[in-house]
This record gives structure tokens, C-alpha cells and sequence, in this order.
């Protein structure tokens, strides 16, 4: 089979996600709750900031690999080989996250390093005589995925001190690469708008993320509920943890979705617009899940607990994050800024002076309601024939 037919197309049928790829996704449900588990069990300030990295890690081996699906066709036995061998990968991946800073760091490294650098090659190849401008973005993608090798494999050699220096430079250099347009000494950089992306098949496959992590708050919240059904505040608790969910989706998908798909589609910018929207503006989206769930657990565990700031992190901190996100992607879309959104922010902020005077039930109650007022205010601005501002 020729690589030329491996390349996506126009055709309706291929700018929807296909089901290898979803099936793909289902092996990050379990990284995100491997990875929600480790913070939840300690939340200490070296731990905290280890997840942080552990978080820019999946979401990077996810995006890319999205980004790889929104140009090959996942029909083509190669490419769905291609994705299956990424599937397993994830797996591993998945299976020494707990353990990462500690003795599978090396096992982390090696299974980062052959994902990123392996699917660079598998897509270099596919546009080899079919699309000299991708091929060669994808030859400058190879070449700084390799930087990036060297410092994640030499970090897992070190020490814990040494490791976290490395990996963040390493996780440095995957980040501003496109940024810099995959800039290579002597190569210069890639040409803006060389890939030819779909902007509704990008969108598609990001809102799939968001349910999934949001499916994941819905299952750690399960477990916990059931792990502390002899506490009187679990049930209120767990009304609360649900609502929260249903309410990051409400401001995710009732306005924001389907407009950041539409700009995606119709810009002459389809790169620069995907990487704004989706490579970086659904990250802190990301980890606001993230960070929101084990804030859940905390409130489950320690319901009665007096709050401190560690607490208050996870359970004011991921609803501050996932509205910052939306703000990113809806400014980023309408050229606007959504007030209800800043409000949000503001009021989640001024949450934090009651957390010394109260127990964290309270204080996971009080955030969902701000995220509920957010909603709300949301959508009462945004419906036919009222001009209030969102």
C-alpha cells in the first residue's frame, strides 16, 4: 500500500474521529486515573508539582497523537498499526506514572521518548513524496522531539532533584517547539500553514478529552462515595462532586464547543488557530478536571476536616483553571471576554479567605455553587434577544 493513500482527506467520513482513535482515548481514561490517585494519596508541594509535569506529559503524547490522526487516515491498516502500537505504549505509560519520580523513571522516559519520537518518523515517512512542505515540518517535529529525548532519558538517570530539572526543560522544549515553529539551526523555520488540518475533526477530538476527564471525576467520585457511605455528609457531598461535573460540561459544551469547532473550520489560519485552541488553550481545561477531582476526593475523604491551603488548592484551584481555559478558547473564538467566566474566577478567589474558618465540605459546596452561578449567568446572557454580556 502506497504512504500517499495513508493521508486524510475531505471526504465527510474522515473528518469525524473513527474508532481507532476513540479506542486509542480509552487508554488515557486509565492514565488520568492513575494520575488522579498518586496526587489524591499526597498533595505535598514536591508532589503537586511532579503531577504538574506528569500532566504536560500525557497531554502532550495525546495531543501530538492527535494531530497525527487529523492528517493520516485512520482507515489504512498502517496508521490504525500505527495507533494501536501507541495504544500499548500509552499503556505502559500509564502503568509507571505513579512510580516515575522514583524507580520507573527510566521506564517512564524510554516509553515517552519512543512514543513521541516513533509516531514523528511513522508521519515523516507518510507525507515522504506526497507533501514536501509537511515532510519537512515533520522532519524539524523529529529533530526536536530527539532534543527533547536526550533530557527526559539523562533526568531519569538523576536523582529526584536532578530528574525534575531535566524533565521540565525537556517538557520546555516540547512545548515551545511549535510555538517557534519548529525552528532548526541551519534549517530555519517551518512555514506557516504547511499542514493541512482539519479544524472540525481537532475540535471533535478535544471535546472527546473533555468528556473523558470529566467521566474520570465521575468514577474517582464513585469510588470515594462508596468508600465513605458512613458519613453523614457523603451524600450532600456527592450531589455536590456530580453537579460540579455536569456543570464544567454545561460551560464546556453549551456555547464554547461548538463555536471554537466553527472558527477551527472557517479561519485562513486553520495551524496557528489549532495549536491557540487546542494544543494550548485546553490544557489548563485539562488539569482543571484533573485537579477538580481530587479536590472531590479530599471533600470525601476529609469531609469534616478543618480546610487548609493544600485542600484549597485542588478544590478552588481546578474550577479556577477549567474557567481560565474556557476563557482562553472563548477570547481566542469571539475576540470577547466572558465575563460570567471572570466573575467566577474573582469569587472562587475571594473563597479562599473562608478556608481557615471552614471545614472542606463546605468549601467544595461553596465552589460548585460559584461554578453553578457561572453557568447560569452563562446562559441566561447568551439566549435570543437578550444583549446582557456573558
Amino acid at each position: 500500500m502506497s504512504a500517499r493513500s495513508w493521508i486524510r482527506t475531505k471526504e465527510p467520513d474522515q473528518t469525524s474521529a473513527s474508532f481507532p482513535e476513540l479506542f486509542f482515548d480509552l487508554v488515557f481514561v486509565f492514565a488520568l486515573v492513575q494520575l488522579s490517585h498518586t496526587l489524591a494519596e499526597d498533595f505535598s508541594s514536591a508532589a503537586a508539582f511532579e503531577s504538574v509535569l506528569l500532566v504536560l506529559a500525557i497531554w502532550w503524547v495525546w495531543i501530538n497523537t492527535t494531530w497525527m490522526t487529523n492528517l493520516l487516515h485512520t482507515g489504512r491498516e498502517p496508521v490504525r498499526l500505527m495507533l494501536f502500537g501507541m495504544m500499548f505504549g500509552g499503556v505502559l505509560l500509564a502503568l509507571a506514572l505513579p512510580e516515575a519520580f522514583a524507580e520507573h523513571g527510566l521506564m517512564f522516559a524510554l516509553i515517552y521518548c519512543t512514543m513521541q519520537v516513533g509516531r514523528s518518523l511513522f508521519t515523516l515517512y507518510a507525507f515522504r513524496g506526497v507533501d514536501n512542505a509537511a515532510f519537512t515540518t515533520f522532519g524539524r517535529i523529529t529533530l526536536w522531539s530527539l532534543a527533547s529525548a536526550v533530557f527526559w532519558i539523562a533526568g531519569a538517570m538523576m536523582e529526584l532533584e536532578g530528574r525534575i530539572l531535566c524533565w521540565s526543560l525537556a517538557l520546555v522544549i516540547d512545548y515551545l517547539s511549535p510555538a517557534l515553529h519548529y525552528a532548526v539551526p541551519g534549517l530555519g523555520r517551518s512555514s506557516p500553514e504547511t499542514l493541512d488540518i482539519s479544524g472540525e475533526h481537532m475540535a471533535e477530538r478535544c471535546a472527546l478529552f473533555v468528556i473523558i476527564c470529566l467521566g474520570e471525576t465521575i468514577l474517582t467520585t464513585g469510588r470515594n462515595t462508596a468508600e465513605h457511605m458512613n458519613s453523614s455528609t457523603t451524600f450532600a457531598v456527592f450531589c455536590g462532586a456530580f453537579l460540579s461535573t455536569g456543570v464544567m460540561w454545561w460551560i464546556y459544551f453549551h456555547h464554547g464547543q461548538e463555536k471554537a469547532a466553527d472558527k477551527a473550520e472557517t479561519t485562513s489560519r486553520p495551524e496557528s488557530v489549532a495549536h491557540n485552541l487546542f494544543t494550548y488553550g485546553h490544557l489548563p481545561i485539562i488539569a482543571g478536571i484533573i485537579l477538580t477531582a481530587v479536590g472531590e476526593d479530599f471533600s470525601l475523604s476529609h469531609a469534616r476536616e478543618e480546610s487548609s491551603v493544600k485542600y484549597a488548592i485542588a478544590m478552588i484551584g481546578g474550577p479556577v483553571l477549567f474557567l481560565a481555559g474556557n476563557i482562553w478558547v472563548k477570547m481566542t473564538v469571539a475576540r470577547q471576554i466572558p465575563v460570567s467566566h471572570l466573575t467566577g474566577i474573582g469569587l472562587l478567589v475571594a473563597l479562599t479567605a473562608l478556608v481557615p474558618f471552614s471545614a472542606n465540605y463546605i468549601i467544595q459546596l461553596a465552589a460548585t455553587a460559584i461554578l453553578l452561578v457561572v453557568a447560569v449567568w452563562e446562559y441566561l446572557a447568551l439566549k435570543p434577544g437578550r444583549g446582557a454580556t456573558a
